[in-house]
Order: structure tokens, then C-alpha cells, then sequence
């Protein structure tokens, strides 16, 4: 792979220093195809899977083409969820950091309406929203459209999957026809290639083709973790494997500062390397790392392209990486030469999507496993302090101090157990409370993977044509996506018609409030007071939990399994 710098890309130096602070070092391969591209005016499509770095390959040009002094609607990304809409939002505010006058608002449902009224009356220049909220303001002119130069589809298969093919051409119709539109989508269906050549002029394809790779023998683990947990979880493995020499990828610089902070404050041998680091200093970690005087190493991936050490036990993957390659890359550090070697990846929300597609792409098993506890920790540093006491029993003359216990024993009221069990735990340290309130494995990649294969795709008209209605027709009853479905549960919300809740504001609630893909729900049942929607039925606890505290379109709603159909 050649490696392309964000400063080779010709980006206004005002986000170069936004992406420096945030630490990144290189451009993905999207990035640094799509970049030039977009920059030179062409419509685009890009094709690559989440994770890819998609935001900054087509956030980065279009906020070098936003003019702060403008104070109108200039941008317009769309997405399938209000967890993107918020993801992107923010990532473009990073991005945007050092560009003042420069503001960007998420757009979604389940938001009080109102609030975003006032938001955009304020003088947003960035909308980044669902498209049936977006809807919504257009028809109330409280996004107004005369100014927009830009447009970014975003995971359009997957909003071709939620049922927007209408939203998304509606919107698309009714914005100027002197714009640059750019589209974003893993797979190329035939109803996306109508889109580019309805909506698109003469758009320059960007794909970002993968290699075969094999991947070294390593065993692959997986924890699903919250990311306020990830430096307890990492410092529980490296407890409970206690590798000799590892290796620790973060995605920026100033992860890998932090983590190597974090870790030495815990007693850990812990360095880092990144491209921050003069060649003086690199040498001189590497050097300590090769000699043992540094067990664990810290680094990014373009940090750690150079690193030749045969016996590195185990590599943990505390970022999920920005490309499928490299991960390949990043666990064949270990294993080498015939020796077993082990792969841990910690994985936060939808990130456990990405690692499926690794998983894919990889043709390998990564297997989910359970964040041990801290009653597994304890067992294995007891295990660990009882060897080596039998190693000092079987190599050393303890006559000496056997006297002076027995005499101790005979001064005082307690048993050789009562004495062993104190040195045991004066060795161990204090005990704490468990921070972490959940120990179940994570969930299986080739149960995430089966939802895309085994679920049916929507009824089709004798045109081919998707049946399903535009997400915000709000006449839809009895509105069926996919039905039919044994392996599904029936979940009732006591919310509908009468609400002017629609089936598409449904779908996007529980796919961004759970997490599980749009395509995966099944029925949507719509009612004057209330609607059914079928899940997988091995996620419908899963979505139950995420909509406990959900609103729709601002409204509190309540969801619990159906006892019947109605």
C-alpha cells in the first residue's frame, strides 16, 4: 500500500492542524483516492466498506469548500441512522476545529423537532441527517435549499435496505442542478447505479479493491467493551495471558500517548512509537523493546510498519483498525516462525460490524469471548504468585525461617494458613470493586453475519420495483417490509397513526437506538394508537433495553413483547 500524507493532498492548512491534534498520520487508501477527486469538483462514488475512513474522504474537501461567511444550508449528508447522523456530525466538528463560523447540525427523528428549527435558524452552513427528517424541514422551509453545493449519500446500500429509495430521490430532485454530488455504498445494486445516473454527472468511480491476504496462524479473539472500560479490559488480559512481548495498535498518536500513560501509571513496561517520535527516540524504544526491558508496545500502524521482533506473544487491536489490510498486518506480528501467537481486538458499539467484515474479508475466525472478572484475575495472579513460592520451596533453604514463623505462630492466636493467606494477599495488592457490570460474550461475527444472508429481501412489484412506500407516507397501515418470518418477535409500541409517526421513523428508532441492521426488521404493523414491528428474535431483548429510553420524534414511547397478533 503507498503510503499518501494528508499534506501531500493540497487541504487547507486550518484542517491539516485539526487532523495532526487528532493525531492521524496517513490517508486511508478511500481517502487518498477519493480526496483529489472530490476536491476537483467531479461527482463521485465511492465504493468501501464502513469503517474505511468514508467520513474524512468526503467530510475534508467539503469543508475546504464551505464558506464560514455564508450563513445558509451549503452541505447536505445523508445517512441511514441517527447513530451515523450523530457519528459524522461530530467527526466534521473535529475536522472543523480551527475553521470558525464554520457550524454543522445532525438531523434525525426522535429529536424534539423544534429544537432543530432554532438550530438552523442560527445559520448552519453543514446539515448531516436521515432522510425523512430531512424531508420533513424541507417541506417546512426550515431547510432551505437555494444555496446547497454539495451533497453526500452515505451508506446508501443501507438506506436503500431501510426503504429510502424515495426519500432519497425526492431530496436529490428538489436541490440545485449546478451541485457536486458524491455517493458512498459497499455494494453497487442496480437501484444505486439509477441513482448515479439519474442524479450524477459523468461521476468518477472510487473502489477500493482488496488484496487476497492469508492470514497467519494466529488465534483471534474478540470483547465487545464500553469505551470507558477499555484501559481496565486491556490491563485484565495482559493480567491474565501475561505475554512476554506484545503489541498494542491505537488508529492516532494521541491514543497511543494516552494508552502508554495509562498503562504506566498501572506498574506496566509500557512504550510508545509513532510518527511523532524523532529517529533517536524510535531507536531507542525499539531497542528496549527487542532487549525485554519494555514488554509492551504501543504503536500506530504506520509507526509500526518497520517492527521485525520474532517473539512477540500476543497483539491487541485497542482500536478496531480503518482498513481490513491492516488488521491482517497488524496480528501477523505475532505467530511467527512456527511459535503461537494471539489476537485480541476490543470492539465498541457498531464496531463489532467491522470486525465481521474483517472477518469476511479475512476468510478467518475471530472468536467472541466473555471480559473475564475480577475474581478470574485474582484466581490467575494467585496461581501465578503460588508458583513461584513452590519454586523458592524446591531451590532454597528456608530452615532459617521456618524458626522464626513457628515462634511467631507460638506468640500469637493464628494458624500457618491464616499467616500464607496474608503474604498471598500482601503480594496481590487490595481488592476493588468491579467496575465492569457485564461478563457475557460477546456476540457471535457469524451470527451478525447470517442477518444479511438469511433475511428476505421486500416484496417486489411485476416492475421490479421495491413495494414499499416512501418512509414518511404517513397513510401507510398494516405497512409490511418483511413478514412471514418464523424466527422473528413481535414488539408492541404504544405510539402510531394518530402521533404522525411513520413506519420509516419506526425502522430508524430501533435500528440507531440497538444498533442491528435495517434490513434485518421485519413487519411494521401500523395502528391509529400503537404499532407492531417484528425483530430477530435472538435480538429482541437487545432492542427492548435500547428503546427503554427512547423518544420518537420527541415523544416517550414504551415497548414490550406482543402477546398476540392483533
Amino acid at each position: 500500500m503507498e503510503i499518501v500524507k494528508f499534506e501531500e493532498l493540497q487541504l487547507d492548512e486550518r484542517i491539516i492542524r485539526a487532523i495532526t491534534e487528532m493525531g492521524f498520520e496517513e490517508a486511508s487508501p478511500i481517502q487518498a483516492q477519493a480526496i483529489p477527486v472530490v476536491m476537483d469538483g467531479r461527482d463521485m462514488i465511492g465504493q468501501a466498506q464502513t469503517g474505511t475512513g468514508k467520513t474524512a474522504a468526503f467530510g475534508l474537501p467539503l469543508l475546504q469548500k464551505v464558506d464560514p461567511k455564508l450563513k445558509k444550508i451549503q452541505a447536505i449528508v445523508l445517512l441511514p441512522t441517527r447513530e451515523l447522523a450523530i457519528q459524522v456530525a461530530e467527526e466534521l466538528r473535529r475536522f472543523a476545529k480551527f475553521m470558525h463560523g464554520v457550524k454543522v447540525l445532525p438531523i434525525y427523528g426522535g429529536q424534539d423537532i423544534v429544537k432543530q428549527i432554532r438550530s438552523l435558524k442560527d445559520g448552519t452552513q453543514i446539515v448531516v441527517g436521515t432522510p425523512g427528517r430531512v424531508m420533513d424541514h424541507m417541506r417546512r422551509k426550515t431547510i432551505r435549499v437555494d444555496h446547497v453545493n454539495t451533497v453526500v449519500l452515505d451508506e446508501a446500500d443501507e438506506m436503500l435496505n431501510m426503504g429510502f429509495l424515495e426519500d432519497m430521490e425526492t431530496i436529490l430532485s428538489q436541490l440545485p442542478e449546478e451541485r457536486q454530488t458524491m455517493m458512498f455504498s459497499a455494494t453497487m445494486p442496480q437501484a444505486i447505479v439509477d441513482i448515479a445516473k439519474k442524479f450524477q454527472n459523468e461521476p468518477v468511480t472510487v473502489r477500493v479493491v482488496k488484496k487476497e491476504l492469508t492470514v497467519p496462524k494466529v488465534t483471534q479473539y474478540y470483547y465487545e467493551v464500553k469505551p470507558k472500560n477499555k484501559v481496565e479490559v486491556m490491563c485484565r488480559l495482559l493480567d491474565m495471558y501475561d505475554p512476554k512481548l506484545s503489541i498494542v495498535f491505537c488508529n492516532t498518536k494521541r491514543q497511543v500517548d494516552d494508552l502508554v500513560q495509562a498503562l504506566q501509571g498501572r506498574g506496566y513496561f509500557a512504550e510508545g512509537l509513532h510518527g511523532d517520535l524523532k529517529q533517536m527516540q524510535r531507536d531507542r524504544v525499539m531497542d528496549s523493546f527487542r532487549n525485554g526491558r519494555t514488554e509492551i508496545l504501543v504503536a500506530t500502524d504506520v509507526a509500526a510498519r518497520s517492527i521485525d521482533v520474532g517473539n512477540v506473544e500476543a497483539v491487541f487491536n485497542y482500536d478496531i483498525p480503518q482498513d481490513d489490510e491492516y488488521y491482517v498486518h497488524r496480528i501477523g506480528r505475532t505467530g511467527r516462525a512456527g511459535r503461537e501467537g494471539k489476537a485480541f481486538s476490543l470492539v465498541v458499539g457498531r464496531e463489532v460490524y467491522k470486525l465481521r467484515d474483517i472477518q469476511r474479508y479475512c476468510k478467518t475466525k475471530i472468536i467472541p469471548q466473555a471480559i473475564p472478572s475480577l475474581n478470574d484475575i485474582t484466581e490467575i495472579k494467585a496461581d501465578k504468585v503460588l508458583e513461584q513460592v513452590k519454586e523458592v520451596l524446591n531451590d532454597a533453604d528456608l530452615s532459617k525461617l521456618v524458626t522464626v514463623i513457628e515462634k511467631k505462630l507460638l506468640e500469637e492466636d493464628y494458624t500457618s494458613i491464616d499467616l500464607a493467606a496474608a503474604l498471598l494477599k500482601m503480594n496481590m495488592g487490595e481488592d476493588n470493586e468491579d467496575i465492569i457490570d457485564s461478563f457475557e460474550p460477546a456476540r457471535s461475527l457469524d451470527d451478525l453475519e447470517s442477518w444479511g444472508k438469511s433475511g428476505k429481501s421486500r416484496s417486489r412489484n411485476s416492475n421490479g420495483r421495491s413495494s414499499r412506500r416512501g418512509a414518511t407516507d404517513r397513510a401507510a397501515i398494516d405497512y409490511v417490509i418483511n413478514g412471514g418470518r418464523d424466527n422473528m418477535a413481535r414488539l408492541f409500541i404504544n405510539i402510531g397513526k394518530d402521533q404522525r409517526i411513520t413506519p420509516g421513523d419506526i425502522l430508524g428508532a430501533v435500528a440507531g437506538e440497538s444498533g442491528i441492521p435495517g434490513r434485518v426488521v421485519g413487519s411494521i404493523d401500523m395502528y391509529d394508537g400503537y404499532t407492531f414491528v417484528e425483530v430477530p428474535a435472538d435480538c429482541a431483548e437487545v432492542v427492548l433495553k435500547a428503546m427503554a429510553h427512547a423518544k420518537i420524534k420527541g415523544k416517550s414511547v414504551h415497548m414490550e413483547k406482543a402477546n398476540s397478533r392483533r
